[in-house]
């Protein structure tokens, strides 16, 4: 997996952008959550398609990241949870034991 760490929210506008062209994903992560470390290990033992770019958050770190990401696109803040970007818009998210990267493969359309 070859995750764009997600740092700054000037990123935001970039992702939004980026999501004309090819679907983006943004993994939500909090470090000290069991779930969380149980759904980001799942993650990365699947196979990522090339045709999806995918960005962690880090939500110990840039928390007020996440609270740009839900108002910038209209979705909840969970942790962890994973969000589906494509044309400009969040198309799908879940969280914690819904993560999975065959159901955002099939709601990516890659």
């Amino acid at each position: 997996m070859n995750w764009i760490p997600l740092n700054s929210v000037e990123q935001l506008d970039l992702i939004h952008e980026a999501s004309f062209v090819k679907p983006q994903v943004i993994f939500k992560h909090s470090t000290t959550c069991s779930i969380s470390n149980m759904a980001f290990a799942r993650f990365e033992r699947s196979a990522a398609p090339d045709t999806i770019d995918f960005y962690y958050l880090d939500l110990l770190n840039f928390r007020a990241i996440s609270n740009s990401i839900a108002e910038k696109f209209k979705v909840h803040h969970e942790s962890p949870q994973v969000i589906l970007l494509k044309n400009g818009a969040c198309t799908y998210d879940e969280s914690h034991y819904g993560i999975m990267m065959d159901e955002l493969i099939e709601q990516a359309g890659v």
